[in-house]
């Protein structure tokens, strides 16, 4: 199904759209996030909803973009007035996480612990020992994080050891089988 037209964004109230040409600017409770977008789609606010339009109605290449565009601004304002959270386990017998300030110490069965600090406008939370839950306003940005803390120790396919995202479904192998 093609999706010739208007792609709208609504803003809730609390939120400020500011586009200049290409540039958009969203500021919002809970901070502000700026971005530069390609020339092959239109960016127009009235009122409290932000359009997308395609400059060239012909180049596919503008309509990829156009559902992008909507999608990233449409992200930036969820972001600014809700916010992000992605949410790791930690799966192993003595794995454990805890917070020092910023920083994310994990314990995953290496010799040392290994620490991650927490980047711009992303904060680490530890409700239990096992727990952790990454947020933030970008969207991009929480789920890049989120990964390479779950990259420190990945699940492994014969016991499940490892850090994992909550819900996330593990292919297990069968070890060796008894003759």
């Amino acid at each position: 199904m093609s999706r010739i037209g208007k792609q709208p964004v609504t803003v809730p109230s609390g939120v400020t759209v500011t586009i200049n040409g290409s540039d958009v600017q969203v500021k919002g409770p809970k901070g502000q996030l700026e971005r530069t977008f390609s020339d092959l789609v239109a960016i127009d606010q009235k009122d409290n909803v932000v359009t997308v339009t395609r400059n060239d109605k012909e180049d596919p290449e503008s309509n990829v973009m156009q559902g992008l565009v909507r999608a990233l601004i449409n992200n930036m304002v969820v972001g600014v007035s809700q916010g992000y959270e992605k949410k790791l386990e930690l799966t192993g017998v003595g794995y454990r996480a805890q917070l020092k300030g910023k920083t994310l110490e994990l314990t995953v069965g290496f010799s040392h612990p290994v620490d991650y600090e927490a980047p711009e406008n992303i904060t680490f939370e530890v409700p239990d020992n096992t727990h952790i839950t990454v947020k933030g306003i970008s969207k991009e940005q929480v789920g890049q994080v989120a990964a390479e803390v779950r990259m420190t120790r990945p699940p492994e396919p014969y016991k499940g050891k490892g850090i994992h995202y909550e819900g996330e479904h593990i292919r297990r192998k069968l070890g060796k089988a008894a003759k």
